[in-house]
C-alpha cells in the first residue's frame, strides 16, 4: 500500500512524496502585483512538501478579484516569480503556479480603469471581495461575448508559458469556487446561449479549450486542474443542477487530454466534506481519469494516510496546515503537534503571519 511518504511521478514532475501545499491566497503582493519581497522565504520554507501549488495568480489584469494577489502576465511578474521558484528548487521542492481568473467575484476599484468584471452572466455574484477597504461587495459583471472568448485563451496560454519562463514545474488550472471557469460550467450561473451556454457540452466549452491550449503551449505532463463540483463557495452560489454528469463529463475530457492530475475539492470549500442533503460519486470520475487524483478539505494525518493507502487517492492537498507549519512535511511523519494559525494575518500584512511560524528543528 502507497503511504503519504512515499514517492510519486505526477505527469512529467517527480514527487519526493504525497503532501501537496494548497494554493493560499496571502494578499501579500508588491507594486505592480509581483510577488512580494518575503514570497521567496515563504515559499522556500515549505520546499519540503511533495508539491506546492503556489498562490493562485491573476492571468491578465481584468482577471484580479482581490487586492494584492500576484499576476502572471508581466514581464516583471515573472522575473519576481523567479526568485520564489529558484528558492524552493534549491531547497528540493517542485512548485506548480495556480491560474486564475475570478470572472465576476471582483470590484470595479481592482480592475483597469473601473471596468466591470466579466463573466459568463450579467447577473452579479452575492459575494464580498478583499479591496482596499476591505471585503465589499463584488461589482455587477458584463457577459463576454463569444468573439473575445480568443483573446482570453491567449491569455491563458501566455500565463502558463510565462509560469514556465518563471521556472515553475507547471501549472494548476483554476477551474473551481465558482471563479470564471465555474461561472461557465454551471447552469446555475451560465444562462448564456450559443456554443459556450445551454448543454453540459456547451457549458464545458471554455474550459476544455482553456486546458487545450494549456497543454499545447508546456505539455498536458505539467498540467493539473482544480474542481469544486458541490461547493457554494460560502453559500453565496447555487450548486449545478446535475453536478454528477457535469463534472464526470469534465474529467472524461480531461483524461483525454492527458493532464498530469486532478484537484478535487470534496464537498463545501472550508466546510463540509459531504454537504447535507447532497449525494456525489467522486469514486466514479476517479475511475475515469487515469492520471494522478489530489484530494482537498479539511483532511488530518489519519484521513490523508486512508485514501492514499486505499487508492481513493494519489496525493492529498493541505491548506491552513500550510500556512501555520512551513515543516508540515516532518509534523506529519513524527505526530509532532501542529502550529495553530493566525487567521487575523491570513490577508495582507508583512512576516507576522507569514514567515515567523516557529519550526520544529529551527536549525
Amino acid at each position: 500500500m502507497a503511504t503519504l511518504f512515499d514517492p510519486l511521478q505526477l505527469g512529467e514532475i517527480t514527487l519526493a512524496n504525497r503532501i501537496v501545499m494548497a494554493p493560499l491566497t496571502r494578499s501579500r503582493a508588491a507594486e505592480g502585483n509581483s510577488p512580494g519581497p518575503l514570497a521567496a522565504q515563504y515559499y522556500a520554507q515549505r520546499a519540503s512538501a511533495g508539491l506546492i501549488i503556489a498562490e493562485a495568480s491573476p492571468i491578465s489584469a481584468m482577471a484580479q478579484g482581490y487586492l494584492d494577489t500576484p499576476g502572471i502576465w508581466s514581464e516583471a511578474q515573472v522575473g519576481a516569480w523567479q526568485k520564489v521558484t529558484e528558492a524552493v528548487h534549491a531547497g528540493g521542492g517542485k512548485i506548480v503556479l495556480q491560474l486564475w481568473h475570478v470572472g465576476r467575484v471582483s470590484n470595479g476599484s481592482l480592475l483597469p480603469d473601473g471596468a466591470a468584471p466579466v463573466s459568463s452572466t450579467a447577473q452579479p455574484a452575492q459575494a464580498k471581495t478583499f479591496t482596499r477597504e476591505g471585503f465589499t461587495p463584488v461589482s455587477a459583471p458584463r457577459a463576454l461575448r463569444d468573439d473575445e472568448i480568443p483573446a482570453l485563451l491567449e491569455d491563458y496560454r501566455r500565463a502558463a508559458r510565462n509560469a514556465r519562463a518563471a521556472g515553475f514545474d507547471g501549472v494548476e488550472i483554476h477551474a473551481a469556487n465558482t471563479y470564471l471557469l465555474e461561472q461557465f460550467l454551471r447552469d446555475s450561473i451560465n444562462d448564456r446561449s450559443g456554443p459556450y451556454g445551454g448543454g453540459i457540452e456547451n457549458r464545458a466549452r471554455l474550459v476544455c479549450e482553456v486546458a487545450a491550449a494549456i497543454c499545447q503551449e508546456i505539455g498536458a505532463g505539467r498540467v493539473g486542474i482544480r474542481l469544486s463540483p458541490l461547493t457554494t463557495f460560502g453559500g453565496g452560489t447555487p450548486r449545478d443542477s446535475a453536478p454528477q454528469a457535469l463534472y464526470g463529463y469534465v474529467v472524461e475530457q480531461m483524461a483525454r487530454l492527458g493532464l498530469a492530475y486532478v484537484h478535487m475539492i470534496e464537498g463545501e470549500t472550508g466546510g463540509a466534506r459531504e454537504p447535507e442533503g447532497v449525494s456525489f460519486d467522486y469514486a466514479a470520475l476517479r475511475r475515469s481519469f487515469s492520471g494522478a487524483w489530489m484530494v482537498n478539505n479539511g483532511y488530518d494525518k489519519a484521513l490523508a494516510e486512508a485514501a492514499v493507502a486505499s487508492g481513493k487517492a494519489d496525493l492529498v492537498a493541505f491548506g491552513k496546515a500550510f500556512i501555520a507549519n512551513p515543516d508540515l512535511v516532518a509534523r506529519l511523519c513524527s505526530d509532532a503537534a501542529l502550529n495553530t494559525p493566525h487567521v487575523a494575518t491570513f490577508y495582507g500584512g508583512g512576516a507576522a503571519g507569514y514567515t515567523d511560524y516557529p519550526l520544529l528543528n529551527p536549525a
